[in-house]
């Protein structure tokens, strides 16, 4: 139970501190997208203010003698070099234009749908040359400052992107450290196993020629052999496994048979298929064997060493299901995928790998789906493993 809390605090920790990097990151966009705006917003202001004096500029020039003195007012409409600008007359017909670009064809019509559109979205500035004359004048945003609108959002999108590839990134980072911790892990049990294996190995044989008909050897060489295939099964992870075509009832058996024979008569197995054929599978039988007896421990120790385990095989189209159910005591919805994470666990001892490793073993080297199917609390859980099919006989 300790275990457990201490995992749940991790996660919580875990969990809360992405979350407080997010927030960070949420506070920064929305700072940055608001000093944008704030930024494109003063600009536009000045641009109506530039605009007002060019238009002061222009009625002082029109109403200029012949002696004045322009070049002030020539020099500050001169210096209007961005802003589109559009000079129409009391009937709204064009007078001038300036840092506007034509299109080659229809420029009459051009002026026209422009200038109607500009009347709809602004009010004029008015240039009252005298009591019967009045012009006005419409301006559009510069290129810079339409540039500085799109700005925030273009931001908004960069530092999505950015924070999805970061994310993507911590992600690839974990499951590469959890990988390299798999295959270190699992070579040096593989490797550490291998001198006792081997001295086992010896002692049975000189036991055998000095006691050649005690009942008791042929269990021995039983358990050397499946101290063998662990060690075995150990060495594949890391390394893509070479999956053969096998017929999954007498691998299921197997492995079933095998955990009976290991656990207290309290605890019922039963075995049940829809197919009275023959269903085929491309296995890892040492890793496949493996799953089942994690799963089949699991059930045990959810039941306490007392209740029944039901392995049912399902074919369903080209798709092969193998459900083991348990009369134990549940899991709550909200682990079903919390309890496949490496280190959970609710038992005082164990690392909390078994459910880890068996999903890793089906999704990633037999391409096929391990996941809770239904549990209920105080009744018991089923398993599903989803595997293709190979063969129809």
């Amino acid at each position: 139970m300790q275990r457990y809390n201490i995992h749940n605090m991790k996660h919580w920790i875990s969990n809360n501190l992405y979350a407080l990097i997010l927030c960070i990151l949420l506070i920064i966009v929305a700072l940055s997208v608001s000093f944008t705006t704030r930024l494109a917003n003063q600009f536009a202001l000045e641009e109506q203010r530039k605009m007002e004096l060019w238009a002061e500029a222009t009625r002082q020039l029109i109403m200029a003698e012949e002696d004045d003195n322009i070049d002030l007012i020539l020099s500050v409409m001169e210096g209007n070099t961005t802003i589109p600008v559009y000079m129409v007359d009391s009937n709204h017909q064009l007078l001038l234009s300036r840092n506007v670009i034509e299109p080659k064809h229809n420029i009459d019509l051009f002026y026209k749908e422009k200038i109607s559109r500009l009347r709809q979205s602004q009010d004029p500035i008015e240039v009252k040359v005298n009591n019967q004359i009045i012009q006005y004048i419409y301006y559009e945003d510069s290129t810079l400052l339409k540039r500085l609108y799109w700005f925030p959002y273009i931001q908004l999108a960069v530092i999505i992107a950015f924070i999805a590839i970061a994310v993507i990134a911590l992600i690839l980072a974990q499951r590469s450290e959890q990988n390299s911790l798999w295959v270190g892990l699992s070579k040096e049990t593989a490797h550490q196993l291998g001198t006792p294996i081997s001295s086992l190995n010896a002692w049975n044989e000189l036991l055998k020629n000095s006691y050649p008909d005690d009942k008791l050897l042929p269990q021995m060489d039983e358990d050397i052999r499946r101290l063998q295939m662990i060690a075995e099964r150990f060495s594949k992870i890391g390394s893509q496994p070479k999956l053969e075509e096998h017929s999954l009832l007498p691998v299921i058996q197997s492995a079933m048979d095998y955990m009976r024979t290991r656990t207290s008569n309290k605890v019922q197995y039963t075995l049940n298929s829809n197919q009275n054929h023959d269903i085929q599978a491309m296995l890892c039988v040492p890793l496949f064997e493996w799953v089942i007896e994690n799963l089949c421990k699991n059930s045990i120790d959810s039941m306490e060493g007392k209740g029944e385990i039901s392995l049912s095989l399902v074919l369903e189209g080209n798709k092969i299901h193998l459900d083991i159910t348990d009369t134990g005591k549940g899991i709550d919805r909200r682990y079903f995928k919390t309890i496949f994470k490496p280190g959970y666990t609710s038992k005082k001892r164990g690392w909390g790998l078994g459910l880890s490793l068996a999903k890793r073993i089906i999704e990633d080297y037999h391409r096929g789906k391990l996941f809770v199917k239904q549990s209920q609390i105080g009744v018991g859980s089923t398993f599903r493993i989803t595997l293709e099919q190979t063969k129809d006989r």
